[in-house]
Formats: structure tokens, sequence, C-alpha cells
């Protein structure tokens, strides 16, 4: 048997089963750039191509904001207060919180164990980075409020298996979720490209874009009211930052279906509005069973109705025709909520676009 020393190489030498592959002497060109399977290096973020993505993480990071500079007192207040808020109300905060405290941690995994492998442009990985902390901020701020609260942290964070509702949402998402997340998963063909696509519009359209929206409506709603404001306001910063997440994955999926239009099949396709009809149906159940009675001018026939509204949109921002003709937004200050641009938000209590060093503007 030979020995170590036996078996070592000449000096310099390589043996050509491990030849690192050597990329060419030339500098990335922004044009040689592709969402997925890019040839080009993936640590070099210059020069731009995909301006949108670069343009979003500067958006974020111009938005960053934390739970704990949100002021929970009237919250303990009220929810102490066993006159401030009805049984009705208390179940909406609860289930919101037993979904979402989930939810975003789902979304987290998403980002870091899967989409951002497969994402071969720096700019969008630029991006995602910057989501994937946001998503961690969101999970915190439901913390918060859990702990403020003083709620049950068993019943809440185990809510995602406890509660049908919530569980078959999350049942839903995690196939999807799981194909991105397996380290044997790999893009580069039809079906791989296909079904990496598949799950970013699920995740970005019916995860991000509709799963949220009922929740969104009830706990703003409440703040609306005069009530659980604390909670309310964290809630919208998050409505902000996910309506750009939503974003940002709608110009994701575009740049992959215009960079590679073989994906984009007539099946491709009608699979995806089945996909997304499905979400609307999971969506409306848990409307259904967080509001079982008519509670904050709210009842579960607006729902139906609001996320027929969403998924139409959603189809739209990707190419598909509308599901539900003439579904119309029954709740039209949601758009406030979401506009980034204005200087108060409904309870006057901080700047909400919440900008730091010199990106904060005072006018």
């Amino acid at each position: 048997m030979l020995s170590f020393e036996d078996e070592l190489l000449p000096e310099n030498a390589i043996p050509s089963s491990v030849t690192p592959a050597i990329p060419p002497l030339s500098r990335v060109n922004a044009s040689d750039k592709r969402v997925i399977n890019g040839l080009t290096d993936v640590n070099q973020l210059v020069p731009f191509k995909y301006h949108w993505a670069w343009d979003k993480y500067l958006a974020g990071c111009a938005n960053h904001w934390m739970p704990q500079e949100v002021a929970m007192s009237r919250d303990i207040a009220q929810w102490k207060d066993s006159t401030a808020l009805t049984e009705d109300e208390r179940l909406i905060v609860k289930r919101n919180l037993g979904f979402f405290t989930t939810a975003d941690s789902l979304a987290a995994n998403n980002i870091v164990l899967g989409t951002y492998r497969h994402i071969t442009a720096p700019e969008c990985r630029q991006y995602l980075l910057r989501q994937g902390f946001e998503e961690a901020i969101h999970t915190h701020a439901y913390q918060y409020i859990v702990e403020s609260l003083g709620l049950d942290e068993g019943e809440v964070f185990n809510a995602y298996q406890e509660v049908a509702s919530i569980k078959d949402k999350d049942d839903f998402l995690i196939p999807f979720i799981n194909t991105l997340t397996d380290p044997q998963f790999k893009t580069g063909t039809l079906e791989s490209d296909q079904q990496l696509l598949r799950s970013l519009i699920v995740f970005a359209c019916i995860m991000e874009g509709l799963f949220f929206y009922v929740g969104f409506v009830q706990i703003l709603a409440l703040g609306r009211q005069n009530k659980m404001q604390g909670a309310a306001e964290q809630y919208q910063y998050i409505l902000r930052d996910e309506s750009q997440h939503c974003n940002f994955g709608v110009d994701l999926i575009n740049t992959i279906k215009l960079e590679n239009p073989q994906l984009w099949t007539e099946s491709f396709r009608e699979e995806i509005k089945n996909l997304m009809q499905q979400g609307v149906e999971l969506e409306y159940r848990y409307a259904e069973a967080t509001m079982p009675r008519g509670v904050l001018g709210l009842n579960a026939a607006m729902f139906k109705e609001y996320l027929r509204f969403i998924a139409n949109r959603r189809c739209q921002q990707i190419g598909l025709d509308v599901l539900y003709p003439g579904a119309k937004n029954p709740f039209p200050w949601m758009s406030e909520m979401m506009d980034l641009k204005k200087e108060k938000n409904f309870f006057e209590t901080r700047v909400t676009e919440y900008q730091t060093g010199g990106s904060l503007s005072w006018e």
C-alpha cells in the first residue's frame, strides 16, 4: 500500500477529475445575466441588469422598522379590560397571530433555504437577503404582540397544527416550499424550471399576495375603530413590506417568463389558475372560521368578494386572464394602508414612511 507521502501529486499538479472550472478571463456583461440558470459570476453585483430588484432593495432598507418602536400599552390595557373587546374580536386577534407566527417563518425558510439558491441574478439575491430579514422582523413583531398581551404561547404558536383553517393553508403551501428547499432539486430542465416558476408563483401571488389579506383587513379594521392600535400599527408596516415582497415576486416571475418563454405553456397556465382558485377557497374558509359572525362592520361574504378581487389582480400581474369577472374591492381604504408616501398613518402616532438616516423626509 502506498504511503500518504507516496500518494502526493507532484508540485502544482491537479488531477483532471477535480480541476475547477475556470471562467474565461473576461468581465461580466450585464446582457449576459439571467435570473435563473445564469452562467455569469453570481458574486458580481455590477454591472446592473435588473435595476428594479436593486431599487426594491434600497426601498426596503429605507423603510426599516423594528417592533419595539411601537408602544403596546393601550393594547395591553384593552386586552385586560373585559369590556373593551368582544369575544369575536379577541378570536380575530388570536387566530391572526396563530397563522402569521408560522407563515412568516415558512416564508423565511423558503427564501433562505430555497429561492436564494436557484436565483442567479446578484441584484435579485441582494433583495432576497433583505426580504429574509424582513420576514424575521415580522415574526419578531408577532412574538412581541403575543408577549405584550400575555397570550397563551402554546395556543398561538401551535395553531398551525391545531386549527383546521390555518393548517389547511399551511398544508397547501408546504409541498411547494419543499420543492425549492430540497437539497437535490436543481434547475436546468423544462420540468425543473417549471417547478421553480410554479413555486415562485404560489409563494408570491398566493401566500404573500392572497393568504395574508384577510388577516390584514381584520386587524387594521380593529385599529380603525381605536382598538388594538399598537398591533394594528405593526400590521400596517408588515402589510407594506409584504406588498413590496409580492411586487418583487411578480417582477421576478415575469422576468423568468420573458427570459424562458418555453415555460409558459397553456397547460402550465391552466394549472396556475387552478392553484389560484384553490387559494381563494382556502382563504375564504379561513375568513369564515375567524369571523363566524359579523364584526367590525365586516362579514365573511365581503371577504369572498375581496379575495376574488385580489385573485384577479394577481392573475393580471403575471399575464393571466381574470378568474372572477366583475369582482370589486369592498375595502378601498386598504389602498391607503399600503401607500408608503403618506406622511402619517391613521393613528397619527408616527411617520409611516419610517425611513432611516438621510432617507427620512419630514415634509
